[in-house]
């Protein structure tokens, strides 16, 4: 009993680790709006940006402190999410929300001082995650909608916070490329708890890997398609500047088909943030992705 009680981690690495820091890269999506609102090279812009980027990680930290919470006693019976601090009994319930509060009440307060719309953006993103957490979840289809939603919320924050038009293929391209993570996800939770998979997620009785897998496959070509659109696109061309945008589809193209891989083939999808900070190849198109979208878009050659 001594050698557990000593093994337990303090309440500040648990309640470190319940923030969950290394889903923060979900959280970069707010720089869409600067990179393809052609103000990457403005220093205020890119403040403004990295201020909105520190709002979203504490609500989405706070989100899943309040989620853990709620989902504490299903999660014990969960063979991975089990050794949560919350569901471990690492960290109190009582510690956990109230730290949850203070970051939730200080990130909307910091976006509405910096720009009302922000606060708007924050406060929608924090209601629709609460309200997936407390009952949406539970509801076929409109939970991966919902989880789609807050990185919809994202990217729209990340154009708001830096003063640039939100332009409909930003919102198109982010809805489609965060249902084609959110159904790989739930796809992931099916192979992974078999037969258990419904007494830990009651929403999961209502999916199938052959249904998900069809949707993936319409989602994924989806994207794909507007992706493609958006950069060939006379209007796009534009107001970028450039023709040459349409140079960065064989990245999206690899990227996909990457993660679809590593669904299938390696059994991953349930975390995006760990498979992007895992898998090479992934990491390096999307680094190489975000380069050439740079490149082109602020270094034109010729």
């Amino acid at each position: 009993m001594r050698q557990a009680a000593s093994a337990r981690p303090s309440t500040l690495k648990a309640l470190v680790l319940t923030l969950r820091p290394e889903q923060w890269t979900k959280n970069l999506l707010v720089f869409a709006g600067i990179m393809f609102g052609g103000r990457l090279l403005d220093v205020t812009a890119i403040w403004s940006a990295v201020a909105a980027f520190a709002v979203f990680c504490a609500l989405s930290s706070a989100v899943y402190i309040f989620n853990d919470l709620a989902d504490r006693e299903a999660d014990r019976q969960h063979p991975l999410k089990s050794m949560r601090p919350i569901a471990a009994g690492d960290l109190s319930p009582t510690t956990a929300a109230s730290a949850g509060v203070a970051l939730a009440g200080a990130a909307l307060a910091a976006a509405t001082i910096m720009n009302p719309q922000l606060g708007l953006a924050a406060a929608a993103y924090l209601v629709l995650l609460l309200l997936y957490s407390a009952a949406l979840k539970h509801f076929v289809i409109v939970d991966v909608l919902v989880i789609s939603g807050g990185f919809v919320l994202r990217a729209v924050a990340g154009a708001v916070a830096v003063n640039v038009p939100i332009s409909h293929w930003l919102l198109v391209c982010t809805t489609l490329l965060a249902l084609f993570l959110a159904l790989s996800k739930r796809r992931h939770e099916l192979t992974l708890l078999g037969d258990g998979a419904v007494g830990h997620r009651r929403i999961l009785e209502e999916y199938s890997p052959y249904l998900l897998d069809q949707m993936i496959a319409v989602v994924t070509a989806s994207t794909l398609v507007a992706y493609t659109l958006y950069t060939t696109d006379a209007e796009t061309a534009a107001r970028l500047g450039t023709t040459r945008l349409g140079l960065t589809i064989p990245f999206v193209l690899y990227g996909i088909f990457r993660y679809l891989y590593l669904v299938h083939q390696k059994r991953g999808g349930g975390s995006p943030s760990t498979l992007l900070a895992t898998d090479r190849p992934l990491l390096a198109c999307v680094a190489l992705w975000a380069v050439s979208v740079a490149v082109i878009l602020y270094f034109p050659l010729g």
